[in-house]
């Protein structure tokens, strides 16, 4: 065996010891190149125009100088350079912390490794959600007229108990119909030889923004006067059937369901997987011995399956009530809020972006967001009852 002299031994902990700090200033350089770019968006044309020049490209380096991005290139440019540092930075910045701690006595290590992994996410919410609300809570207070004025007005507003009201519809029913239509199409489906596709089709409009089903949706409900060629699918279908032609969109009494529709139809999917995981972790022997006590099917399934899939069926229903206490994108897109069909969500954003009443927008956020913990309460509760979280 060859002899390592002393020099050479001594190389590897050195090395792992300036890799740490390399790595972190790595990191760094990578952020602080990614926050100059988004403060100045002609640096990325000449950026774009550097790399031009060095495969020899000058001339439409030049021309790039000269003229600048397209706005799509220069988006797509934004999304990979995003891309490439944040997870290579994020990368480094592990790395490079991980090595620090390393270099700290074995009382200290294990102690201090799991809150350097947590830290920067715990800056990131904090930053980014915990600092905002409480700015948000103190802006509903004091901003405008204050507390009296802010929350007040909010609620002598008639447009208010509309939104409230809307809210209402949506949480019961939208997610009434997502919950009980999942559940049905996954007790369906369980049975069935092509399962797989046809899961498929029930979840693949949870792959579609909001506010693409919106306007999908659109055209959907699309009404034309009578007389006149129906180019929505709805509508076309029930005059089809005889019938006059309905702005499902504008009718006050049918706006709000129509729009529900979307919701269900969106969240349909994901209540369909969850509950479907659930109905398959049902013991095979309790439902055998349900049915040699001579229960039915339709005893089987709502005496038994039901009550032993309840936690699931109430960790779906708190998920989906709170997507949809908050939902904005279809209301904004479909109606504008129009029609009555406002909800608090577009109540907020029209005060803030509208009228410029920062104060009144806070007062309906802080009411959301109010409006919100009861359910997250109850979800947080059934998920320690079911032994998650506990």
């Amino acid at each position: 065996m060859t002899a390592i002299s002393l020099p050479e031994r001594r190389a590897g902990p050195i090395v792992g010891r300036l890799a740490s700090p390399g790595a972190l200033l790595a990191a760094a350089g990578l952020f602080w190149i990614a926050l100059q770019y988004l403060r100045d968006q002609a640096g990325l044309a000449g950026l774009l125009a550097s790399i031009y020049g060095l495969v020899g490209l000058d001339d439409a380096a030049a021309a790039l100088l000269e003229h600048g991005l397209d706005p799509v290139q220069g988006k797509l440019i934004l999304a990979a350079l995003a891309i490439a540092i944040g997870i290579g930075g994020v990368w480094l910045l592990f790395v490079g912390m991980n090595g620090v701690v390393d270099l700290l006595g074995t009382r200290f290590r294990e102690r201090i490794r799991p809150y350097v992994f947590i830290g920067p996410a715990i800056v990131m919410l904090s930053i980014y959600l915990v600092f905002p609300a409480a700015a948000t809570i103190f802006a509903s207070l004091t901003d405008g007229g204050g507390i009296a004025e802010n929350y007040g007005r909010a609620f002598d507003d008639p447009e208010f108990w509309i939104a409230i009201r809307n809210n209402v519809l949506w949480i019961v029913l939208g997610t009434g119909g997502s919950v009980g239509i999942g559940l049905l199409v996954a007790a369906l489906t369980d049975r069935i030889k092509r399962e797989a596709l046809a899961k498929t089709f029930i979840f693949l409009p949870l792959a579609i923004s909001m506010v693409g089903a919106a306007v999908i949706w659109r055209f959907m409900y699309a009404w034309q006067p009578p007389g006149e060629t129906q180019i929505g699918l709805v509508n076309a279908a029930w005059t089809g059937l005889g019938n006059e032609a309905v702005p499902f969109v504008q009718t006050p009494a049918l706006n709000t369901f129509a729009l529900i529709v979307i919701m269900i139809w969106l969240q349909t999917g994901f209540a369909m997987v969850i509950l479907s995981a659930a109905l398959k972790g049902v013991s095979g022997e309790v439902l055998e011995a349900a049915r040699m006590d001579g229960a039915n099917e339709f005893q089987l399934f709502f005496k038994v399956v039901v009550p032993m899939i309840s936690g699931t069926l109430l960790t779906v229903a708190t998920t989906i009530s709170i997507a949809i206490l908050k939902v904005f994108d279809i209301v904004y897109v479909m109606t504008g809020g129009k029609f009555e069909t406002e909800v608090i969500a577009n109540r907020m954003f029209t005060e803030m972006f509208v009228f410029r009443d920062f104060g009144q927008a806070s007062a309906l956020a802080v009411i959301l967001f109010v409006a919100v913990i009861p359910i997250m309460a109850l979800n947080i509760r059934n998920l320690r009852r079911q032994g998650i979280g506990a």
